[in-house]
């Protein structure tokens, strides 16, 4: 196989699926097209201002020139473990498990290949999931499988197991005994748990869980990493700030790694990091945002027949008109409104489309007389 005249061994590209948004340019054009113009629910990315003390915080750290550390700083290490406590009652946790990286998206999409798992090996995503876990395991050359229970793995022994509650797209929210059983039944074949709780802090209509609660882990965190993101709860999507936590084993074991490769997060993002995990304020103050605009949301897609399944928790609503997702895509991109078909996210989904609540006020006011016309 040539390449620009390079013969290469492998094009990772041709192993991975079509990037879903780029499948949607048709019903983007069509809802651009409305009178009053678009109104973009596909892509969860924040549109309210970045809080003062953040961007004090940023611009206070930009002075310096040097190279910082993968591990990142000790305040960092040490605000992420008060804000898991405070936040999401997290214990046992210090700052030796806790791993600055660079948006959790590249985290995802790494981790596997980084834990050293590949060809061979089975890493289990939960059956309607966000692309990246396939990918990361695709990646790696391991197997991706899709299963939300024991029951569908059966004598499954995986490497690697993803979880994501509050799950995007679904908003479901998974109970304290269901993680459980799934940590048990992970650790009886030596398997990791990788769980995505980026949008931990926003559950609506029913308490979430981090599997480093106690209440959930029983305060041993062998096997477990919590991925977090500070791109939801605090607008921080542009500075790409999250951080990994849990086993100091497995954060040890990332680390020496991402030494290697350089992936550190820079300087100024990690002072701006400390200031939104210090503060509690701003969070709460977005959370009612989005709260007001859920609201607003939800009565305006019940009042045009949909259905919203789940979505207890997160940034998007899940809704249906029991019908092929990209109909549905079409449907509302007629009265210029773009969602996410939920085909995006595994056969699974795909009779229901993803409805993101960050957009502005004024947009969502939109979406509701659009609806309700």
């Amino acid at each position: 196989m040539t390449t620009s005249g390079f013969t290469t061994r492998r094009r990772v590209s041709g192993l991975l699926p079509d990037f879903p948004w780029d499948t949607i340019g048709d019903a983007r054009a069509r809802a651009a097209g409305h009178p009053d113009g678009i109104v973009d629910l596909s892509v969860g990315t924040p549109v309210d201002p970045v809080d003062p003390v953040i961007r004090s915080a940023l611009a206070a750290a930009s002075e310096f020139p040097g190279y910082p550390t993968t591990v990142g700083i000790t305040e960092l290490r040490e605000a992420a473990v008060s804000a898991m406590a405070r936040r999401y009652g997290v214990a046992g946790l210090d700052e030796s498990g806790v791993l600055p990286v660079i948006g959790t998206k590249e985290a995802i999409a790494g981790i596997v290949s980084t834990l050293g798992i590949g060809a061979g090996d089975v890493v289990v995503i939960p059956e309607v999931a966000y692309p990246t876990y396939e990918v990361g395991a695709i990646l790696a050359g391991a197997t991706p499988v899709r299963a939300d229970s024991t029951v569908q793995l059966g004598p499954t022994s995986p490497a690697l197991v993803f979880l994501n509650s509050p799950s995007n797209p679904t908003g479901k929210v998974l109970g304290v005994e269901h993680l459980r059983k799934m940590i048990g039944w992970a650790r009886e074949r030596g398997a990791i748990v990788v769980s995505d709780e980026c949008y931990l802090g926003l559950a609506w209509e029913s308490e979430a869980y981090s599997i480093l609660d106690p209440r959930v882990s029983d305060g041993d965190h062998t096997g477990l990493i919590a991925v977090h993101s500070l791109s939801k709860v605090s607008n921080l999507a542009s500075y790409r700030a999250g951080f990994l936590a849990g086993d100091r084993a497995l954060i040890a074991e990332l680390l020496a790694v991402r030494k290697h490769a350089g992936l550190i997060v820079p300087f100024p993002i990690q002072g701006a990091m400390v200031a939104a995990l210090d503060d509690d304020t701003h969070v709460q103050a977005q959370r009612e945002r989005y709260r007001s605009r859920r609201e607003q949301l939800v009565a305006a897609v019940q009042a045009a027949g949909f259905r919203i399944d789940h979505s207890e928790a997160g940034l998007y609503l899940w809704a249906t008109r029991d019908e092929d997702s990209r109909v549905t895509l079409d449907w509302l991109a007629d009265r210029g409104i773009l969602v996410a078909p939920g085909d995006f996210y595994g056969p699974a989904g795909n009779r229901h489309v993803r409805m993101a609540l960050t957009a502005s006020d004024e947009r969502i006011a939109a979406v509701a007389a659009r609806l309700t016309a």
